[in-house]
């Protein structure tokens, strides 16, 4: 075994649907001024009781379902996920009590990057422990979205998306790239609560708790990093862009992911998203997108599928899969 299958996977999202109507309404603006900016025409949002561990607990239970397995079965457990369940433990934590998982937990948050970081870290462990493994991508931004802010409130959705990996024959990943520049923090931040800035009624009264936003800082950078991951693992896999069958990126913007697809050449007719009905929901995006395409059955064997992220941070990373070995 020098490679890993995606078995299984899975998906979960809030019932409640927050439409551009919606938002049109509470901030003055027209419905076509909020979907002409990010493409998004409605997003799910938490209720009562629903968490990052619950969505990521959902998805997970299908994902596993998928793949017929159990949490029994299951050696390590990754989640990705930028608004964690509380600050201690871990929302893997959770997630691991509640599907009984038997091996170990833990989290990766690298923002909306965090996915295809947890996927190269699960690539990486399956190589040594070739055993199954959960990974997760789980967020729920609109909780950290101050709902006075406009700019960030007609993005952010809440969701999961899971995948299991199980050792296989074949190496599935053709090529995949890292990256981060932290001079770009001050682009996308939550202020408080941390070491840096710990909770305080001040804070609080200050709104410091929500995330800030730069959105030009983001949108430019988010372009550059993006394309420039995108360029360099195909470049590595040695395979035109005129070439990739599928594009799975981050559902962040419609206006990011059209500029990301004229600057590397990627063809329009490849790209998977389901920004429109989702909104960006983080590190949950790429693997939400990811199990609709499967349900629908758009991917097939041998198929070249490239997975490509951008976060806070900044963070950014892409992954070329070839699809294949998937088991009935």
């Amino acid at each position: 075994m020098n490679g890993f299958d995606i078995t299984g996977w899975g998906m979960a999202v809030p019932e409640r649907k927050v439409t551009s109507v919606e938002l049109a309404e509470r901030f003055g603006v027209d419905e076509n001024w909020i979907v002409s900016r990010c493409g998004i025409r409605e997003r799910r949002a938490v209720g009562p009781g629903q968490t990052t561990a619950s969505l990521a607990v959902e998805a997970g239970r299908r994902a596993l379902e998928k793949a017929g397995l159990t949490g029994g079965d299951i050696a390590h457990l990754i989640v990705a996920t930028a608004t964690p369940e509380q600050p201690s433990p871990a929302t893997s934590a959770f997630v691991h009590h509640d599907l009984g998982i038997a091996g170990g937990a833990h989290d990766v948050n690298s923002e909306c990057a965090g996915f295809i970081y947890a996927l190269v870290s699960a690539m990486a462990l399956i190589a040594i422990d070739p055993r199954p493994i959960l990974l997760i991508g789980s967020d729920t931004h609109t909780l950290t979205a101050n709902p006075a802010d406009r700019d960030l409130s007609i993005l952010v959705g809440d969701g999961a998306g899971a995948v299991v990996l199980q050792p296989g024959p074949e190496n599935r990943v053709k090529a995949w790239n890292l990256g981060a520049d932290g001079s770009c923090a001050g682009s996308l931040k939550v202020l408080a609560g941390g070491s840096r800035m710990p909770t305080t009624e001040e804070t609080v009264r200050q709104g410091l708790h929500y995330a800030q936003i730069n959105g030009n800082e983001i949108y430019l950078n988010a372009v550059r990093y993006t394309v420039r991951t995108v360029r360099e693992t195909l470049e590595s896999a040695k395979v035109d862009a005129a070439d990739v069958d599928h594009v799975i990126p981050h559902q962040a913007n419609i206006r990011i992911i059209n500029s990301i697809l004229s600057h590397t050449g990627l063809r329009r007719e490849a790209l998977i998203t389901n920004l429109e009905r989702y909104g960006n929901t983080a590190s949950a995006s790429v693997p939400i997108a990811l199990t609709e395409a499967l349900d629908e059955g758009r991917i097939n064997n041998g198929d070249k599928v490239l997975l490509a992220g951008f976060g806070a941070g900044m963070t950014w990373g892409s992954m070329l899969l070839e699809w294949g070995g998937v088991r009935k």
